[in-house]
């Protein structure tokens, strides 16, 4: 009987255990995906700042000689 109990208490360790990992890697994941999005919107907006600048790339005029 001793090791019956014992082998149910093992068991729900390893139950518990295993849950906390998979959190763990949850966490991780939406940790990951969320920098990844901050990344691509911080891309997004360099890129339309810099396509939208008040600056020209060309002279209106062209040099004189």
């Amino acid at each position: 009987m001793y090791d019956f109990e014992l082998h149910h208490i093992r068991s729900a360790e390893m139950i518990r255990r295993a849950e906390q990992e998979r959190l763990v890697r949850e966490a991780v994941r939406v940790r990951r995906a969320a920098r990844r999005e901050a990344a691509r919107r911080s891309a997004e907006d360099s890129a339309e700042a810099e396509a939208h600048t008040s600056r020209l790339r060309r002279h209106r005029h062209a040099r004189a000689a």
